[in-house]
């Protein structure tokens, strides 16, 4: 019988935000994997999961989270956790992977599934959708993430503030996922396309740390890495105007 790889999303940090579906796939699991850096402190997937299985199930393998620059340092870290989590298959008939957010949205496992593919070529891999932080962050300060005929563009301030603004200039709401060591870049970038007045970001949403604050308030401030932007468009059609 094949082995499964079931990635898990569990939301942005809130424990209660994880489905019921998500928590069945990590309780029917032989052992739960949760990235660590190779820092090893503790991440919001691990204390997310610790509130659902005993501590004896979790697996934690290192990944090279933080590595930003060196490519082969961070293919090497996912190489060898690759190699990890396929010992874990060949021991164990479903192996789950906890990750922030949803797994199919900027997530880790999408790395560790290709890698899994070729190492374990018989694998079955599922994944379990997740809460992201753009709706929490919404439900959170109340910003509407879309109307009626509105696009919806999600941008990695890592690839550039040029991105963003690029992004901003178009005509739906924006949100920009890990922009906190570029906040000063995206607040000018938000005053240049007239976004600044009604967009919120947020940090640690769920957490005891959290922070929901309106954009105007950006100083340039470096924020939390893993900070959040909705930058919804000029309303101003009444109800329905966007229809």
């Amino acid at each position: 019988m094949s082995s499964r790889l079931v990635g898990v999303g569990v939301g942005p940090g809130d424990p209660e935000l994880v489905t019921v579906k998500g928590v069945n796939a990590l309780r029917a699991a032989d052992v739960v994997v949760v990235p660590v850096m190779d820092t090893g402190e503790r991440g919001r997937a691990e204390a997310t999961v610790a509130h659902y299985v005993p501590a004896e199930k979790i697996v934690r393998v290192v990944f090279a989270l933080n590595e930003r620059t060196d490519r082969a340092r961070r293919e090497a870290a996912w190489d060898a956790a690759g190699r990890r989590v396929a010992e874990l298959l060949e021991a164990h008939a479903c192996v789950a992977f906890a990750t922030i957010g949803d797994p199919n949205v900027y997530s880790t496992f999408t790395y560790l599934a290709q890698t899994l593919v070729e190492l374990v070529p018989d694998v079955v891999v599922e994944t379990v959708p997740g809460i992201t932080a753009m709706q929490d962050l919404a439900a959170r300060s109340g910003a509407v993430l879309t109307e009626g005929t509105e696009p919806l563009t999600l941008v990695p301030v890592t690839a550039g503030a040029a991105v963003l603004k690029e992004a901003l200039a178009g005509p739906g709401t924006v949100v920009a996922y890990k922009f906190g060591r570029q906040a000063a870049e995206v607040a000018e970038a938000l005053k240049e396309t007239g976004r600044l007045a009604d967009a919120v970001w947020g940090s640690a949403l769920g957490l005891p740390e959290e922070s929901v604050r309106p954009a105007a308030e950006l100083d340039g401030t470096p924020l939390p890495y893993l900070s959040t932007l909705i930058a919804p468009p000029r309303r101003d059609g009444g109800r329905g105007g966007k229809l």
